[in-house]
């Protein structure tokens, strides 16, 4: 039996007299990841880990608490707070577990679905190179950056810390397009976190994976239809040589001395040096321009929009969010596509809740439901793509969608069946629906 068939069984088992795991929430085949209660009105995720781990890697177990105890001391408002940690036994078998934010969702829920834009880009990008540049400076690397470890809690964007690193430290990790080349020989530093940091800007604008082909100067080849200032942001990340990357300050914006990194075996011959200032100081410019840009996203309400395709909340789903709060992370967007007239929502139904099941939410619960439209603008199928933590939400969401009313776009001048994306966002005061046709 594998370690995610044992683990959908512990629901219920309590953790050091102190953790339940009341709902399973994924894992792989060396840890499992549960959602738990630190009192009775915060939310948590535990993750257990085998200590057989430990015997076969490079890490023993004592090291890999003491570095969660150290990670738990690291501050920062776009970092995943670590909690507690510690030993305990399930079924004879011996674990190790740390505590932490229980997130509601991650990046890589929304990849499957679609690519992010250019403006949630903007959004996203700051705060995640402003986490790592901390973690640098604070002496740790990330080492696991990618869509999977880039989560949302309570509307604000954060990064995993329960798998920091420090410069030089090794990991048996498969072999993967976010792991810097260099990895295997050198070990984790800055430079390798950069790597995975524009690995995974190629993948939230494109859905693909990085195809590891050289390039000129070294580089890998960035698909083309990444716009700038993006697509510069990748080719400076994305050397082949670790001494050629750019840095997280770089990215936004600020100065920064170098530390000398490690040489490693290249294959190829530097290219001669020449000055690059003229590379450089637009690139800067750009991200400059991107951070002020963020910076005035998060402080002026966003203007209201009038897009045939945006649907406006009925009297039926109250939606509150007070103007000055942030745009939650990874919301669907509905974005004008070009062609004919395209489909918009007719009538929403908003998901019957209860009272009492309100009270029990702490921050927010995300359910998203694929829905197909038929040629008349009724909804033929409804499925969960997301359910969230609750099963009484997701079931309230599939029900509330399967009533949904549409507009059916007309690509060839004729009504034409459709998909669409809606994504609830329960809180204890409203639930708001963000609906975003995805076909055609």
């Amino acid at each position: 039996m594998t370690l995610i068939d044992a683990a959908k069984k512990w629901e219920g088992q309590v953790i050091d007299g102190k953790f339940p795991l009341r709902q399973w929430l994924g894992g792989s085949e060396h840890t499992a990841v549960f959602l738990t209660e630190r009192s009775e009105s915060q939310k948590a995720a535990i993750k257990l880990i085998p200590t057989e781990v430990f015997s076969v890697g490079d890490l023993n177990e004592a090291a890999q608490l003491s570095r969660w105890a150290e990670s738990a001391e690291l501050s920062h408002p776009h970092l995943i707070r670590l909690f507690e940690n510690g030993r305990c036994q399930i079924d004879g078998v011996t674990f190790l577990y740390v505590v932490m934010e229980y997130a509601e969702e991650n990046l890589a829920q929304i990849l499957p679905q679609r690519p992010l834009s250019p403006e949630e880009v903007k959004e996203m990008l700051p705060p995640t190179a402003e986490a790592l540049a901390f973690l640098h400076q604070s002496g740790f690397v990330h080492g696991h950056i990618k869509p999977s470890n880039i989560l949302a809690v309570d509307n604000q964007l954060r990064i995993s810390s329960d798998g920091l690193r420090k410069i030089g430290d090794r990991d048996n990790l498969a072999p993967n397009f976010y792991v810097a080349p260099e990895v295997p020989i050198t070990g984790f530093s800055t430079a390798t976190d950069v790597w995975s940091f524009g690995a995974t800007l190629v993948a939230i604008m494109t859905q693909q994976e990085l195809v590891m082909t050289k390039g000129k100067d070294g580089e890998v080849a960035i698909p083309d239809t990444i716009p700038q200032p993006f697509y510069g942001i990748a080719q400076r990340c994305l050397r082949f040589d670790p001494r050629e990357r750019c840095t997280m300050n770089e990215i936004l914006g600020k100065p920064e001395v170098r530390e000398p990194l490690p040489a490693y075996a290249i294959k190829e011959p530097a290219p001669a040096k020449r000055s690059k200032m003229w590379l450089v100081l637009p690139f800067v410019a750009a991200v400059i321009l991107l951070a002020v840009i963020f910076g005035r996203r998060s402080q002026v309400p966003p203007p209201e929009k009038h897009s045939a395709d945006s649907a406006t909340p009925s009297a039926s789903v109250p939606a509150e969010q007070s103007p000055e709060q942030s745009p939650a992370p990874f919301d669907d967007k509905a974005q004008p596509q070009a062609g004919n007239a395209q489909g918009r929502v007719l009538q929403q139904v908003a998901p019957d809740v209860s009272q009492s099941a309100r009270r029990t939410i702490t921050g927010h619960v995300k359910v998203s439901v694929q829905v197909s439209v038929d040629a008349s603008g009724n909804v033929s199928e409804a499925k969960l793509v997301s359910a969230g933590p609750s099963k009484y939400f997701a079931n309230q969401a599939l029900a509330a969608a399967r009533r949904w009313k549409f507009s059916p776009p007309q690509p060839n001048g004729q009504p034409s069946p459709s998909e669409w994306i809606l994504r609830f966002q329960f809180a204890r005061a409203s639930t708001q629906i963000f609906p975003t046709q995805t076909k055609p």
